[in-house]
């Protein structure tokens, strides 16, 4: 009896993975194999061609008037027609990988699409957009790349190669295995370049190094306002400048490293006459039919250049595939990242109370917990405000109860029911967001509000506006709702951009609300009216507050006060300064601030 084999298939990698990938279309592909390796096989016609005319001009000499010009010109066209059909079926075989190419592209970025959407929203804080941005741009275009163009290209310089050495070896053995000992130097030398680990350990590195660039460029340009205010430059900016040096550092080296071996397989691959003329010259001396001789050795003469260009395609093939494998390997990376678990049989609520009981949370990479054994519950209908340092797990707390990311340790409950136990959409629908940065669409503003409820009605949006308070600075836009963010020189200042942001979560109408730092950077005037759109988002809702400004805070039903990833005290603003502990002192110091002033010295007192 056979036993059962529980063994897991082994992920592929290389160019098993890209031919998985381009066999999505097998039909498609198939095709573009077939025409392409005919194309290679065609592609010699007029070389065979023209060693019949060689011949037969060798043949009359040096009675040239006995020529048989009927047959010469039946050889021309014979060598046109080659290069017509091999022109047919190279254009056949784009076709087909391109209509698979287009295929395949729009199916990896749909699913690459959709997995991001199914990953925790963690994921996307922790990886950063640069580098999401670069392989679905970068690295998923050139599997399009490769399907479209490289893999033909690939079917061609197998066959074209095994074609080639029987031209070779069937006009004349010696000639042909003489070039034979051309190409193999040539190849080997070109597979101990591309073959070895330090080059595909150096591709990893480079393939590193642009995401890491593109991270620090995408940072740089989000930043560009700072740099440019403090009138700083690129290599101020730390991240960037210590990512292009990194980069400069590696590739430097790796290009270096290629000086040999590409100036060897340059040189024999153009200069395959080193090895056939030698031959041609032992061989003549010896010879007792010369126009036989000079009929195969001008065939060969001629025919040795097409050796350098189906060698050159070989090497640009190789490149470009490491490459497009490297790309490869880190979109199957981000694919293999674990979707947010479901649950089979998903749970609803009507209490919205919020209990974290001995929550443990760590981040991926780093050793100190950002939660430790955190409990509280945070009452329906009611304001919970988190206060502490920075770096004591404030924000931690806020991505915790929609998913962002999944406890280690604990639980976190909604109504009774723990959060895992609801389906990811279901918790989102009833949670609303409003973080300290803001995100705005090249939308219209009716479009910007309306992602908070995709089914709300346009009075409704107006109506989402008007308790947000933005309504007054909307009318004033130059086509007012229908505005489009960032065309025509229009843009809106980061209190307007916020009190959007309010207007969605006012129209999602969820019954909780988190509130992350959301007051942080506004002005005085911003700050009065987005406290004012919040009371209309607060009303009748759960509310988890982050704030830093204590003022903020202060009327809320109860304050968690966290440091270091614990919770260390929790309670009414009244309690919390009755015991004196980190609130008070927090409070002490906040109210410190507000009476500070500075003299005409410019030193800094208290009032």
């Amino acid at each position: 009896m056979k036993q059962k084999n529980n063994v897991t298939a082994k992920p592929k990698t290389g160019m098993p993975r890209l031919l998985e990938l381009a066999a999505t279309k097998k039909s498609l592909m198939i095709s573009s194999v077939i025409f392409s390796a005919l194309a290679a096989v065609v592609s010699f016609i007029p070389y065979i061609a023209i060693y019949y005319i060689v011949r037969e001009i060798m043949g009359t000499y040096p009675d040239f008037g006995e020529l048989d010009m009927q047959r010469v010109i039946g050889f021309g066209w014979m060598a046109f027609r080659g290069i017509i059909l091999n022109i047919l079926l190279y254009f056949a075989a784009l076709m087909c990988s391109h209509l698979a190419a287009f295929g395949t592209l729009y199916e990896l970025k749909v699913n690459f699409a959709s997995h991001l959407a199914k990953v925790p929203l963690g994921f996307h804080v922790l990886v950063g957009s640069g580098k999401l941005r670069k392989i679905m741009d970068e690295n998923i275009e050139k599997i399009e790349g490769f399907i479209a163009h490289q893999l033909p290209d690939i079917v061609a310089s197998f066959v074209a190669p095994a074609v080639m050495i029987v031209i070779l070896l069937s006009v004349d053995w010696h000639f042909g295995l003489s070039v034979i000992l051309g190409v193999v130097i040539a190849f080997v030398i070109e597979m101990k370049a591309y073959g070895n680990e330090g080059a595909k350990a150096m591709m990893e590195k480079y393939q590193d190094s642009m995401e890491d660039m593109n991270n620090a460029a995408v940072e740089y340009i989000r930043g560009i306002t700072v740099v440019k205010a403090f009138r700083q430059t690129v290599y101020s900016f730390r991240r960037m400048h210590s990512a292009i040096k990194e980069y400069t550092n590696m590739v430097i080296p790796y290009t270096l490293s290629w000086e040999n071996y590409m100036s060897a397989f340059t040189t024999i691959v153009n200069n395959i006459y080193l090895f056939l003329i030698p031959v041609g010259i032992l061989i003549g001396i010896h010879t007792t039919d010369y126009v036989l001789f000079a009929s195969k050795f001008i065939f060969y003469l001629i025919f040795v250049p097409s050796i350098a260009t189906v060698m050159l395609k070989i090497m640009y093939v190789s490149s470009n595939g490491m490459q497009i494998m490297g790309g490869v390997e880190r979109m199957d990376k981000i694919l293999s990242e674990p979707h947010l678990p479901q649950p089979i049989n998903p749970k609803t609520i009507d209490q919205y109370e919020i209990v974290f009981e001995n929550v443990f949370f760590s981040y991926t990479g780093q050793e100190a917990a950002a939660l430790s054994d955190v409990s509280f519950r945070a009452e329906e209908n009611q304001i919970t405000a988190i206060v502490g340092p920075s770096g004591g797990g404030k924000s931690t707390v806020a991505h915790l109860i929609p998913r962002f990311f999944d406890v280690l340790g604990g639980s976190i409950k909604i109504g009774g029911v723990d959060i895992k136990d609801m389906k990811s959409e279901y918790l989102m629908e009833k949670v609303s967001f409003v973080f300290q940065d803001v995100f705005l669409f090249k939308q219209s503003i009716l479009d910007n509000i309306r992602i908070g409820n995709q089914n709300a009605t346009d009075e409704q949006v107006v109506a989402a506006a008007r308790a947000a308070q933005c309504h007054e600075f909307i009318e004033k836009l130059p086509d007012k709702y229908h505005t489009v963010i960032g065309t025509r020189g229009v843009h809106l200042s980061g209190g307007e951009q916020q009190r959007i942001a309010i207007a969605r979560a006012i129209v999602k109408d969820a019954p909780i609300v988190v509130l992350d730092e959301a007051t942080a950077f506004s002005d005085p005037e911003n700050e009065y009216l987005i406290q004012r759109a919040f009371e209309k988002l607060m009303q009748g809702k759960t509310v988890i507050m982050i704030a830093h400004r204590l003022s903020t805070i202060r009327s809320a039903n109860k304050i968690i006060v966290m440091d270091k990833g614990r919770l260390i005290e929790q309670g009414s603003h009244d309690e919390l300064i009755a015991i004196e502990g980190k609130y008070f002192h927090m409070w002490n110091m906040y109210t410190q601030s507000l009476n500070w002033k500075i003299n005409k010295r410019g030193d800094r007192v208290h009032a």
